[in-house]
């Protein structure tokens, strides 16, 4: 909210919008729980704030052989007009295994991108030795999905491939800190004139 707020300090109409899209209705209830815990913040927030779109849980579910299924997986806003539609991502952006690996050891969601500076700041990270991970690179598709995945069933093409790599990453990188962020810096990236993320110098380095 204070990020929203921070690029609107000026102006003189408008009004903030919540789109919420995303969850099912998964076995163990987490798109529930997660649902009412987001709307439960935005209750206690002291801004106005208009609920815009809400297709989340049951809303954004669908049976298949007496299985779940989220109808949308990813959603796209079009800043200029604020249309907001359906998407997928097949280029996931810069240092993916890295990001990645961050969150298969445990780390909490964060926003990487700084819009003031329009740059994504990666880092530093750090995370301990993934526990067993030569057991893990040895299991079966079946199994890697069933005991790491909050939702086997309704997950991606990709998903076991996109484990796999992050292991591999992981057994690579057992401590990060020295080997991929030198001097304790973040890596930074920007956008070149073509749209292509370009990797930056840090300030002062």
């Amino acid at each position: 909210m204070n990020s929203i707020k921070s690029f609107s300090d000026q102006a003189q109409c408008g009004r903030l919008e919540v789109h919420l899209v995303g969850g099912f209705s998964d076995d163990r209830q987490l798109s529930q729980k997660l649902t009412h815990q987001l709307l439960s913040e935005f209750d206690r927030q002291e801004d106005d704030i208009h609920l815009v779109t809400l297709c989340v849980t049951e809303l954004n579910d669908r049976e298949e052989n007496e299985n779940h299924f989220p109808i949308i997986y990813g959603i796209a806003v079009d800043v200029r007009t604020a249309e907001v539609y359906r998407a997928s991502f097949p280029d996931r952006g810069p240092e993916e295994e890295l990001r990645a690996a961050r969150a298969l050891t445990g780390g909490p969601m964060i926003s990487i991108y700084d819009a003031k500076t329009e740059q994504l700041r990666i880092g530093p990270y750090s995370w301990t030795p993934f526990p067993h991970v030569d057991f893990w690179l040895q299991q079966d598709d079946k199994e890697i999905l069933e005991n790491l995945s909050t939702s086997p069933l309704a997950e991606p093409p990709h998903f076991v491939e996109h484990i796999r790599s992050t292991l591999l990453f992981l057994k690579k990188y057992p401590s990060p800190t020295n080997t991929l962020f030198p001097g304790n810096k973040a890596l930074l990236y920007k956008k070149n004139e073509d749209g292509l993320w370009e990797k930056i110098s840090p300030p002062g380095s």
